[in-house]
This record gives C-alpha cells, structure tokens and sequence, in this order.
C-alpha cells in the first residue's frame, strides 16, 4: 500500500495511501473533473476554520470532547470515493529542476508521462470509503480528464528522471 518516490530528488519520499482518507486534501472524485476541484480550497479554508473554532470550543468546555470528525462526516467517508492532488506530495519531494520525465512502475510495466502531467495528475486512493486493493494502492488520473475511463492502474513507485 505505498508509493516511493525516487530518482531525481532532495528527499525520496514513500507515500502511504491509505492514511489519506483522513486528509482534509482529499477530492471527491466525482468533483475532481468538475470546477468543483477549483474552487475548493476557499472551501477547504472555511472547512478548517470551522474545525478550528470548534475545538477551541471544546477545549473551553467540560469534559472535553475527543473526536476530530462528526459522525456525518465519518459517514460520508466511508460511502465515497475519492481522489488525492498529487503536486503537494511532488513538491515536498523537491524535484531536480532538470527533471522533465517521470517513470511509473507499475504491475504491469513501466510507464512514461512529463512531469507536467503528473503534478496536475490525482491519485485514486479510495472507492466506496475502502482502500483501492483491485490494482492498486492508486490509480493516476490525468487532471484533463483525458484517461478517466482508463486509468493508469498499480502504481508502486515513481522515479523522477
């Protein structure tokens, strides 16, 4: 269930999919095509700042309370399928500024894209609430939309070159 990244970077990073679930980054994958996906970090800003208030809220209250989701949002979670913006990850890697190609290993080969496709590319981590196990742990999506019906499938590592 995890991804390296490697190859030309400052800091090779394995990526663990299914923590993400709990990631206030997450997409729903039905908004990740859509202009949804754009505009939600002004979403996502009002999401935190209302998560920020209310455990500010429960640490002046007695007895605290000691859950970071409502039951709602568990339940959404659990029913939804989601996709995961992969660019943050990228960046924290700190690519080479040579680097202009990216190697996939998957199960079934090798695969090459840019490294322009992949920092606007999303990784389906995700469906109905359950870890991809069906070729996974991700499935690459292109952010066009373009391999939507047909995924790059079974990625366990990506080497920069």
């Amino acid at each position: 269930m995890i991804i390296q990244l490697s190859g030309k970077v400052k800091f090779p990073i394995t990526l663990d999919a299914s923590v993400w679930i709990f990631d206030d980054r997450k997409i729903l994958f039905e908004d990740a095509f859509s202009n949804k996906a754009k505009e939600e970090p002004v979403d996502e800003l009002r999401k935190t700042a209302e998560r920020f208030d209310m455990e500010v809220y429960r640490q002046k209250s007695k007895p605290p309370v000691n859950k970071s989701i409502n039951k709602f949002e568990r339940e959404q979670i659990l029913k939804n399928t989601y996709v995961m913006p992969i660019n943050d990850f990228i960046n924290n890697a700190e690519v080479d500024s040579n680097a202009t190609n990216v190697t996939l290993t998957t199960q079934n080969g090798l695969v090459d894209i840019s490294l322009d496709e992949l920092l606007a590319s999303y990784f389906l981590f995700s469906v109905d609430g359950k870890p991809v196990k069906e070729e996974g742990p991700v499935h690459l999506y292109f952010g066009d939309g373009s391999n939507k019906d047909n995924p790059i499938t079974g990625i366990n590592k990506i080497t920069f070159n």
